[in-house]
């Protein structure tokens, strides 16, 4: 891959390829800029930047090629929405190396930010594999990290390469940098175990000053959403479903109040610090989880305005190494009147359940951020985002037939 600012040739390349790596790399910029912040990770943050550097190279070649496959006005037709696809996968990682720079240069964040970890997000920590490591050398697979310790390899950097959402199948090596999220206690050990070095996670800042936490909570929330909303409008796209897409509109409507709202309790927290500037990174997060939610709606466009998905878009997101099903509850399965707290669906399976659609009394109803105490009935449609592997352990528990259509 080329370096950020080196010449960027035409070569052909599959169209559907390309899209698969740009979900692939908007998806974990997100999560990894944010645990940048919360985390206050320098390391993590420069990751997000190598990451960014990557994604400007995969919408130049994808632009690139679909100017290649326009010919006829039926062509540019069909193909604007897929641009409008390239398009927002690039504004997420502009996005995201925004919030990776409030970090690295020190634009000025409250220590509220940090207080709010235990409640936004595990705990993201990156760790470079030792060469005489007990896990370089090893599968996923065998050495079976997060059923022992609850910690997921999210991501792998090997030189210039990275592995997105690596699976049982993919070994680990010497040099290697992984990033690692999982609680605070099986961090320890599989950094130990990595590294050999111990794992020293930051103390804990005291409880501040009231209006701060709330706008703080606000943007935990805000970027909660906006992950969200990418997850939706990437399934509205694979299921050309207008009310899935609608769904990534309302999404966009509650982060743009959020903001709101985080405007008012910033500026009255302001009035109560010993430096307002310090809180100039709460802004630049707020404005950076707007342009995500916003880019999701645009991933949503085609669908929204009944164009229909492109079937090179369709397969590029149901090809992606985390694959997103929408999946039927069966009479009678194990699923049908459970919780998912009940089946534990991410523990067993990997799989995480982003949005349950519910017909009650002939009306349809979804529910956003499904949480352990959302009870399951037989009719119920939801998406989950994960592996193929725990996708097609998914469709077995829930009686239905795996397809991510």
């Amino acid at each position: 891959m080329e370096p950020s600012g080196g010449e960027v040739e035409y070569e052909p390349v599959s169209v559907k390829q390309v899209l698969s790596e740009m979900k692939d790399t908007a998806e974990l910029l997100i999560d990894l800029s944010f645990s940048a912040v919360l985390n206050g990770s320098d390391d993590v943050a420069a990751e997000v930047l190598d990451l960014e550097a990557r994604m400007d190279v995969l919408q130049m070649r994808a632009r690139m090629s679909l100017l290649m496959a326009a010919r006829t006005t039926d062509d540019a037709e069909q193909l604007a929405p897929v641009l409008g696809v390239v398009g927002a996968a690039e504004k997420i990682s502009d996005a995201a190396g925004d919030v990776a720079k409030v970090v690295l240069e020190d634009i000025g964040l409250p220590d509220a930010m940090r207080a709010a970890l235990p409640e936004a997000v595990e705990t993201l920590v990156r760790a470079e594999v030792a060469d005489d490591s007990a896990l370089a050398g090893q599968t996923l697979g065998i050495l079976n990290v997060e059923t022992e310790t609850g910690v997921r390899i999210i991501a792998i950097r090997r030189g210039d390469d990275w592995i997105t959402n690596p699976d049982r199948d993919t070994a680990l090596e010497g040099g290697d940098t992984v990033l690692l999220r999982g609680p605070d206690e099986g961090i320890a050990d599989v950094y130990r175990r990595a590294t050999g070095d111990a794992y020293e996670p930051p103390a804990p800042p005291e409880p501040g000053i009231e209006d701060l936490e709330r706008a703080v909570d606000s943007i935990v929330l805000m970027k909660n959403i906006s992950e969200l909303a990418v997850d939706l409008a990437y399934g509205s796209v694979l299921f050309d479903s207008k009310d899935v897409a609608e769904e990534v509109v309302e999404l966009e409507a509650e982060v743009d109040a959020l903001q709101s709202r985080f405007e008012a309790w910033t500026l009255r927290a302001a009035a109560r610090v010993d430096d307002p500037v310090s809180l100039r990174g709460l802004v630049h997060l707020a404005n950076a989880t707007e342009v995500i939610s916003d880019a999701a709606v645009e991933i949503s466009e085609g669908v929204l305005r009944g164009l229909g998905t492109h079937p090179v878009v369709e397969q590029a997101v149901q090809e992606s190494d985390e694959v997103i099903v929408r999946l039927t509850v069966a009479p009678g399965s194990e699923f049908d009147g459970v919780t998912l707290g009940d089946r534990e669906v991410k523990t067993e399976t990997g799989m995480r359940v982003i949005a349950v659609r519910r017909s009650r009394g002939g009306e349809r109803d979804w529910v956003i951020q499904p949480g352990p105490e959302t009870e399951l009935r037989a009719g119920d449609v939801f998406i989950a985002k994960g592996t193929r592997s725990g996708a097609e352990r998914l469709a077995e528990l829930t009686g239905s037939e795996y397809s991510s259509e």
